[in-house]
């Protein structure tokens, strides 16, 4: 029988990031909070710029705002 490997057994690979969130790292603790090494308005703000959101595309008001 093989033996299960364990979450805590395995190396921490950084992944590729972007410039902008260099240094970003988030862990969820032991009570299921969110622990991020940013601001959330800095993540907000890096999200608004770089990531179009696919459920306002078609939407009038957002074509009016522009």
């Amino acid at each position: 029988m093989s033996k299960k490997e364990n979450k805590k057994d395995r190396p921490k690979d950084k992944p590729k990031v972007n410039s902008e969130l260099e240094g970003f790292e988030m862990e969820i603790d032991s009570f299921g909070e969110i622990k991020t090494s940013f601001d959330i308005d800095k993540l907000n703000d890096f999200l608004n710029k770089n990531v179009e959101d696919k459920k306002l595309i078609n939407r009038e008001d957002q074509e009016r705002k522009e």
